[in-house]
């Protein structure tokens, strides 16, 4: 299913930078795993939108992670790069308790749902249903990326609001589904869409203004990883009717009222977030984020965040960079693909991951009770 990963090696973006800053709070303990984990592959549609070539609905293909029955067998599941941990595919749910909160997460630029498996896998084994979907356009999981997919990244917080209508229509998932307590987990561009979910409006004028001032922040320019240059970004920006049509409609609110929650890890484009909206954010939300991260720099995103949005909370876990969160690698990810895969000595990408997991799980029980 996600045979197509692999492209990620070449195609996996530096997300538009930016971040600012808040005390830490006090670190969580690794998460236990009380059950075993299953995981099914759901592939969905919105009907509303079409996909980047026009010609067909808009792809959500879902990983849907959840607390298995007891027993079931868990087998490692590698999905190339990338150990994306262990699981029972399409396992039976566990029966009780009959409703189940939902949470459900965002990935990188140029990621996917597997990236962010040590995560969803550590909630699911916690009691949690975790649904991740494959961004279109904007996804290693599909064969080609799309420019367009990198360029309108304010269409990820709508995915979310369909994935979570799907979800409750769906014949088996739906009936699980505590529908009072939803929440929301995003990584890097990822981070953005959680936050946008709960009422982060972006404004593109104040992100041209930024740009004019720090036109060589990443933020502002397309990074070297992209298979796109400069010159087709400008040309689409300034011929394609569908991306002008999409830019004039950018500053909209995609707040989803039936999210309760935020976990923000790494976040970007804290200076094209407006300070009204972050203001007016009413939910829960708690903001992580290495000190060494030099794609979401903290100055410039997470301590803007946790400084505008009203009672959110910032840990900056110190020698983290950014893609320390991603998933552990095989040797080959550590040979083929070193910027992604190898950690500065003498940091532990699984330890970073236990105490991230943790923390989440601890903000989730406390924000949905």
């Amino acid at each position: 299913m996600f045979s197509h990963f692999s492209r990620l090696v070449i195609t996996l973006v530096l997300p538009f930078l930016t971040a600012v800053l808040n005390p830490a709070t006090q670190a969580a303990e690794n998460p236990a795993r009380p059950y075993p984990v299953g995981l099914k592959m759901m592939q969905y549609e919105d009907s509303t939108r079409l996909d980047w070539t026009g010609s067909k609905p808009r792809p959500l293909a879902t990983a849907v992670w959840y607390p298995a029955d007891a027993g079931v067998e868990e087998k490692n599941w590698d999905v190339s790069i990338f150990k994306a941990g262990r699981n029972a595919m399409g396992a039976p749910m566990l029966k009780t308790p009959e409703k189940l909160p939902l949470i459900l997460v965002s990935h990188g630029t140029g990621g996917s749902a597997a990236s962010m498996a040590w995560l969803a896998e550590s909630l699911a084994a916690n009691g949690y249903i975790v649904a991740a979907v494959n961004h279109h356009g904007n996804t290693g999981y599909e064969g080609t990326p799309r420019l367009e997919g990198f360029v309108v990244w304010w269409d990820r917080p709508k995915d979310l609001s369909v994935l979570i209508d799907k979800l409750i229509a769906d014949p088996v998932l739906g009936k699980r589904i505590d529908t009072s307590r939803i929440a929301v987990a995003g990584f890097s561009i990822g981070g953005y869409t959680a936050l946008a979910s709960v009422g982060g409006k972006i404004s593109y004028a104040q992100w041209e203004e930024f740009c004019s001032k720090f036109a060589s922040n990443a933020n502002c320019k397309l990074p070297p990883e992209a298979r796109f240059s400069n010159e087709e970004l400008h040309a689409m920006l300034k011929d394609n009717q569908r991306i002008k049509n999409a830019v004039a409609v950018s500053g909209a609110s995609y707040r989803d009222d039936r999210i309760k929650a935020a976990y923000a890890i790494a976040p970007v484009m804290g200076r094209v977030i407006t300070k009204s909206s972050m203001a007016d954010i009413k939910v829960p939300v708690r903001i992580v984020v290495g000190a060494d991260d030099d794609q979401a720099i903290p100055e410039f995103n997470a301590q803007v965040y946790a400084a505008s949005i009203p009672g959110a909370s910032l840990q900056i876990l110190p020698a983290v960079t950014h893609y320390t969160f991603l998933a552990e690698c095989t040797m080959m990810g550590k040979v083929v693909a070193r910027q992604f895969c190898v950690d500065p000595d003498g940091l532990d990408r699984q330890a970073t991951h236990q105490q991230v997991a943790g923390d989440a799980l601890k903000f989730f029980r406390q924000t949905l009770h």
